[in-house]
């Protein structure tokens, strides 16, 4: 199974208003997250540390083989407002995570 997520330190990093770039200080509490509701939005996202990512997979039988943190290249371009370039070759804002079932 492979999965592609938002980079936890994108989400302790967003600010709580729609279409404000990620700041890069830590705005949220790392333990404890869980469930992120955004004051402009409807929607909810559900966001959880790695351990507890790898918990969860193990718990379910699968074994993790590979975590890869995205760094984009020195030209590329988004659409996103919520994560600059700068900010995105800092920092992970996307994590692809590679596992198997036992």
């Amino acid at each position: 199974m492979i999965f592609l997520v938002n980079g936890t330190l994108l989400a302790l990093c967003l600010p709580d208003e729609d279409d404000i770039p990620a700041e890069p200080t830590l705005l949220r509490d790392y333990f404890g997250m869980h469930r992120f509701e955004w004051p402009d939005d409807d929607s909810v996202e559900f966001h959880i540390g790695h351990g507890d990512w790898i918990r969860l997979l193990r718990a379910n039988d699968f074994e993790v083989e590979d975590m890869i943190e995205l760094r984009p290249g020195e030209d590329a371009t988004t659409r996103y407002p919520f994560v600059t370039l700068d900010w995105a070759r800092r920092w992970p804002c996307e994590e692809v995570w590679k596992a198997r079932k036992r």
